[in-house]
């Protein structure tokens, strides 16, 4: 099963229809779960009280129980308006969606990336759709997000009919770089954390141990980049963790990833979690070497200058 199927899904990656109609459920990697050992995540409090249901974080200010310091996770409520959903959703789809694996669709916008060859060329990327200019506007108001340049944006939908749902990982740290950001449509879900113990070389997280911070311990920007310890090692946690938080990715609001959650916990969406069509915009950044003053910062300029573009789905897909 390692050649894609119809339906997008490869190897041990399946969704319902491969499942249904390949007998591909016996290929499905199983996340090993706890559920009695979990966390939720409070955006309003910034702590993960213990228990797994998501309505746990609703309960804010009344919390029950146990409850743990998470660090590396930034979230905005109400990010986005009602009106700002529905008029970026209709132009979102107005777009043509891409097959992905594991029952999603994705439409991406960034330069094309080679991991495995650790190679980065613009292709045909000229920028992103004017629809999403708005959103990128705004991150200039997340104090978290100062100084963040855009370099991907992509579209990915999770429907439940298809069964969809994204296996544990890290976001590659050799292209990619510490803030990965999260929009959220149509419906509220969440995003499940867990402990990686792993190498170092996969995820090229080792990539990560020559950088410096961008996000300081305390949540502020690291204006003193090139002294004090690596990215990597910066955030590393002081205990071993064998415990799963679950952050919740509520409608129209902001997720902003960085540090220790970054860089030392995979993360994932759980079928079960996936109740209603959502959508996201997931936003990523250059690491080091692609800025200025990095060893490839001649592409990574190239590159950055395009990201600045912006232009209109409605001409390029031929929208009436």
């Amino acid at each position: 099963m390692a050649k894609p199927r119809p339906c997008g899904c490869k190897g041990y990656r399946t969704c319902l229809i491969c499942e249904t109609q390949y007998d591909a459920e016996r290929y499905k990697f199983q996340v090993p779960i706890n559920k009695e050992n979990a966390y939720v995540y409070c955006p309003l409090c910034n702590k993960a009280w213990k228990g797994w249901d998501m309505n746990i974080y609703q309960e804010h200010p009344n919390h029950n129980g146990s409850s743990i310091l998470y660090p590396g996770v930034f979230i905005k409520l109400d990010f986005l308006s009602s009106e700002e959903e529905d008029s970026t959703m209709k132009c979102i789809d107005e777009i043509p969606w891409d097959i992905s694996q594991s029952g999603r669709r994705k439409q991406n916008f960034g330069p094309k990336t080679n991991f495995k060859k650790r190679k980065i060329v613009p292709g045909p990327f000229e920028g992103f759709p004017k629809y999403s200019e708005f959103i990128q506007r705004r991150f200039n108001e997340i104090d978290l997000l100062q100084n963040y340049e855009t370099i991907e944006q992509c579209s990915l939908e999770y429907d439940p009919v298809r069964g969809a749902s994204i296996d544990p990982h890290i976001d590659d740290c050799w292209i990619w770089g510490e803030r990965i950001v999260t929009v959220n449509f149509l419906s509220d879900s969440t995003l499940t954390m867990t402990p990686y113990h792993g190498s170092a070389n996969k995820y090229n997280l080792i990539d990560a141990d020559t950088y410096y911070p961008v996000v300081n311990l305390d949540g502020s920007i690291n204006k003193s980049k090139f002294n004090g310890p690596s990215c990597l090692s910066a955030c590393r946690p002081i205990e071993t963790s064998d415990f799963i938080v679950r952050i919740p990715m509520p409608r129209r609001s902001l997720l902003i990833l960085y540090g220790e959650a970054r860089y030392h916990w995979e993360h994932c969406v759980l079928r079960e979690d996936i109740t209603q069509r959502r959508v996201c915009l997931a936003y990523r950044e250059f690491t080091p070497p692609y800025l200025d003053r990095g060893q490839f910062e001649d592409v990574g300029s190239f590159i950055r200058k395009k990201a600045k573009q912006f232009w209109d789905h409605k001409i390029k897909y031929d929208v009436q």
